[in-house]
């Protein structure tokens, strides 16, 4: 059985990474990095002799490290180092080395690394410190230096890097770092030196370590990328203080945490919120809660502290993602096994029930004294033999998904002894079933004996913190699952009108306006299919009445508002009178709003007074939805509880768009908010789905018109029947620059909504070509239904004969930042007919096609077509050259490839395939 579930495992990795290939290959961030980290040779640029030098310290760990390779010193001040020949230059060795480190002062820091490059050197380590930021910074130089030579640096002001499987310490940390499976990456030297301190006292290994300084190069979005794709690294731990490339870092991110855990650790949590925010929405959305988002979003998991983080990386480094979330606990103490389960179901966890058979089964093998629930307390005597029996039948109970093993010392049970059980029993469930259950060790009083069982067995172990570690596991779980899930589809319905928004922001900015009149700003809304209550402009209290006498004849009440583009909170001065109810008192509520106006903002233009219809809703809840612009991440997706106390209440919850209807679902479920939308006593439940498409929509027209800048709805009133926004303000600012056809300021790139094309076909047929969708799953499964075996051999190199929702889910997913993915659809049938897809490199200079069509579609121009629509592509995104892999036995590939310009070579690593490339740096 194991044989066959391996052979399984390695049939699907084969065909998904010949999906792949292209983004595995090209993935440019990572260039030289293999010369980082695998060097066969160093140069320490700055070596010294003198003890407290950094220069000697960086050499010391060189050579403790066991690196086996080359190291060169250069100064020009010593000939010999330690019994190491010193060069005056890097042009003087006899050897060009790998990596160059860098210790000199930095005056000299930049032009070394210069030389460096000049002389072929590919990777650069700069430990230099510069407290310099600005423009002639030793960053600022060491960026240019890498743009115009392509040498990769990291740094510089960083504590170095260290890669302990090839013996690689090229560090100033005090302490050794073993070979191990977790990769670091920390923007901070100091918290770098005191994870490996921490980790030494634990006993954790690392792959990887890398201090990344001040980034003027290698950042965390390039780190990312390649401890990914490291076969020797399992999990990946962040610290991070600030992103600098938003964009950059999603896609990464995104991509690592596919297939990988991520853990997080990001300071500063509690700055002060920004008191400048223009608008509710804005002043709600802190800095720390949108890296909360995009942390989420990515599927990382954010931990508090260190020990969380390792705690964390304890059990993700060991096991493997899990269904289920029911844990069974088994401990010989009952107070130990109460307290794992108040931490439990503090942090969201289910408390797994014993299955009658599994209860039975502990009652013929225990003492009748054991506790016959769950936690399964086997009582403070129990010995090995009575461990591995309770353990084998909570093993073998489907009632649960997970097992956390608990002990403490007592003079009748030795704690390794008992842990050579757990182990033995272990590795017995793992050799018997085809996946096994997840085991957590909690051992009261560990001892190097009892460590050193559960090492070799591949065991998480605690003595505390094992219950964080097993929802962290469960949270990953979740988190990849939401990263792979088919959203449902956005109702046809939805069309909004892209050109009539714009009109609306184009004429407001003429005027130059930084706010939309509330006019405006409810045809704004309207123009997106966002329902709204109509707004009407009186300039005195005689047009109010008039206005207010045809709102209340069909509404029942109305609102007078103060209108003025100087007043950002109406309610603050008095400017809001609700529930008018006719003629007269609509003119005495606008005589009064319009003197409060009046003397308390005497500098304030005032326009006049709006009146709004009252909307009565028996059953509806007052919301809060709306876009704020982060200056990392761009924009921001806003809901909570609205109405006047919104900012007291807090209760909101930020997501990065784009957004479909299950983020927006899963946005709203983050509030308290969401359970007043549920139904409770006699009130319906809202139409939640309504609240979520207003969502959607709102990041659709965020995307659209980079314009805008903030927009902020309160209150959204939702009940049964559906949504209605009765206040919204809208905050714009012109576009500097030509204007992008999709907002260039999302850190997760946007539909591409611009590249849909119509063509007709000879036959008179129409096809609609546009970019891929998530919730385009099922219609990829009808489209392989209709290809043949031997054409998906021919596409993915490899026979495919199965297509799970996780294989279809790596094609439809797109990081529109990486890729480029253009479906063909028949019109009328829905059906479709072929696929191109394009992965870029990260640096825009080429990219890797791969086109499948329909296997009854194929010679009627159609391919043809996708290959022209994907060229014109690549060449809008600057990239200067487009290229392939084709087996040598698919003549008609090959054939169309020569048509089209490719040249055409031998692959020379893969008898049997082709390389063609198109250079797109000379025309059509």
């Amino acid at each position: 059985m194991r044989q066959i579930k391996s052979l399984g495992v390695a049939l699907f990795d084969k065909v998904t990474r010949s999906v792949f290939r292209a983004a595995e290959r090209h993935l440019m961030t990572t260039r030289n990095f293999d010369k980082l980290f695998r060097p066969a040779s160093v140069a320490l640029m700055g070596a010294s002799a003198r003890p407290d030098s950094l220069g000697r310290a960086v050499l010391e760990n060189l050579r403790k490290g066991g690196f086996k390779g080359q190291i060169g010193l250069v100064n020009p001040r010593h000939q010999v180092i330690d019994g190491l020949p010193c060069s005056p230059s890097v042009a003087d060795l006899p050897f060009i080395p790998d990596l160059a480190i860098v210790v000199a002062p930095r005056e000299s820091a930049a032009d070394l690394v210069a030389q460096a490059a000049a002389r072929g050197v590919a990777s650069a380590l700069v430990i230099t410190a510069d407290p310099d930021h600005g423009a002639n910074s030793l960053s600022a130089r060491l960026r240019e230096i890498s743009r115009a030579t392509g040498i990769r640096i990291v740094g510089p002001n960083c504590l170095g890097v260290v890669a302990p499987r090839v013996g690689l310490d090229a560090s100033f940390a005090s302490m050794p770092t073993k070979a191990g499976d977790l990769a670091v990456i920390s923007q901070s030297g100091a918290i770098a030196a005191a994870l490996i301190a921490f980790a030494h006292e634990r006993r954790i290994a690392f792959s990887a370590l890398v201090s990344v300084g001040d980034m003027a190069d290698v950042d965390f979005g390039d780190l990312l990328d390649w401890f990914a794709l490291d076969s020797a690294t399992r999990a990946i731990l962040l610290y991070v203080e600030a992103i600098g490339d938003a964009r950059k870092f999603m896609s990464a991110a995104r991509a690592a945490a596919r297939v990988k855990p991520v853990i997080v650790i990001k300071s500063g949590r509690h700055p002060r919120a920004a008191s400048a925010a223009a608008t509710h929405t804005g002043a709600m959305a802190g800095s720390d809660a949108v890296y909360e988002a995009a942390f989420r979003r990515s599927g990382l998991l954010r931990v508090r502290d260190v020990n969380e983080l390792f705690d964390a990386a304890e059990a993700l480094g060991r096991v493997r993602p899990f269904p289920g979330d029911r844990l069974a606990i088994l401990t010989n103490g009952g107070g130990i096994g109460v307290l794992a389960v108040d931490d439990l179901l503090d942090l969201g966890g289910k408390l797994a029930e014993l299955s009658p058979a599994t209860r039975e089964a502990l009652d013929a093998a225990m003492p009748p004294t054991w506790s016959r629930a769950n936690p399964a307390d086997i009582v403070g005597d129990a010995n090995p033999e009575r461990y591995r029996v309770a353990l084998e039948a909570l093993l073998a109970d489907p009632a649960n998904d997970a097992v956390m093993v608990m002990h403490c010392p007592t003079a009748m049970s030795d704690g390794a002894e008992v842990a050579a059980a757990v182990a033995a029993a272990a590795r017995a469930h793992n050799a018997a079933v085809l996946t096994p259950k997840p085991i957590f060790a909690v051992w009261l009083g560990a001892n190097a004996a009892s460590d050193r069982i559960f090492e070799e067995a591949r065991i998480p172990h605690y003595q505390t913190g094992a219950v964080r570690g097993f929802m962290h596991l469960v949270h990953w779980r979740q988190a990849r699952d939401a990263l792979m899930a088919t959203p449902p589809s956005l109702p046809e319905t939805f069309a909004p009108d892209v050109a009539g928004a714009r009109a609306i922001i184009a004429g407001a900015l003429a005027r130059g306006a930084q706010w939309l009149d509330p006019v405006e700003a409810s045809d704004l809304l309207a123009a997106y299919g966002i329902p709204v209550a109509p707004v009407k402009l009186a300039t005195d209290p005689r047009e109010a009445a008039a206005i207010a006498e045809k709102i209340i004849a069909e509404y029942g009440a109305c609102a007078i508002k103060i209108h003025s583009r100087d007043i950002t909170h109406k309610s603050d001065i008095g400017g809001v009178v609700l529930n008018v109810m006719t003629p007269v008192t609509a003119s005495a509520a606008a005589h009064g709003v319009l003197d409060r106006a009046a003397r308390l903002s005497p500098g304030a233009h005032i326009d006049g007074v709006l009146i709004q219809p009252m909307v009565r809703r028996a059953n509806g809840r007052e919301l809060i939805v709306g876009v704020a612009d982060d200056p990392t991440f761009g924009p921001v997706i806003m809901f909570g509880r609205g109405g006047k106390a919104v900012e007291a209440i807090g209760d909101r919850a930020l997501a990065l768009p784009p957004l479909d209807l299950a983020l927006a679902r899963a946005l709203i479920a983050r509030t308290r908010a969401s359970r007043q939308l549920a139904k409770y006593r006699d009130v319906p439940a809202a139409d939640i789905d309504a609240v979520a498409l207003t969502l959607v929509k709102l990041a659709q027209l965020s995307a659209d018109i980079e314009e805008i800048r903030e927009i902020d709805i309160n209150p959204l009133i939702a009940d049964e029947t559906g949504v209605i926004a009765v206040d919204s303000r809208v905050l714009i600012a012109p576009v500097v620059g030509k204007r992008s056809p999709v907002n260039p300021r999302f850190a997760i790139a946007p539909y591409p909504k611009d590249w849909e094309r119509w063509i007709t076909r000879t036959d008179g047929t129409r096809v609609l070509c546009r970019p891929v969708r998530p919730d385009d799953e099922d219609m990829y499964r009808r489209f392989f239904q209709r290809v043949t075996i031997e054409d998906l051999r021919l596409r993915f190199f490899a026979p495919v004969r199965e297509f799970s929702h996780a294989f279809i889910a790596r094609l439809t997913q797109v990081d529109y930042a990486r890729s480029f993915v253009l479906c063909a659809i028949e019109e009328g049938s829905g059906d479709m007919l072929g696929a191109v897809r394009l992965m870029m490199d990260a640096n825009f200079d080429s990219g890797e096609y791969a086109i499948l069509m329909r296997s009854d579609q194929k010679g009627r121009g159609l391919g043809w077509s996708l290959m022209k629509m994907m060229i014109d592509y690549a060449r809008s995104r600057g990239l200067k050259r487009v290229e392939g892999q084709v087996l040598g036995e698919n003549t008609n590939m090959l054939a169309m490839c020569g048509k089209l310009g490719f040249r055409i070579v031998d692959e020379p690593d893969d008898p049997g395939v082709k390389m063609v490339s198109l250079d797109l740096t000379k025309g059509d």
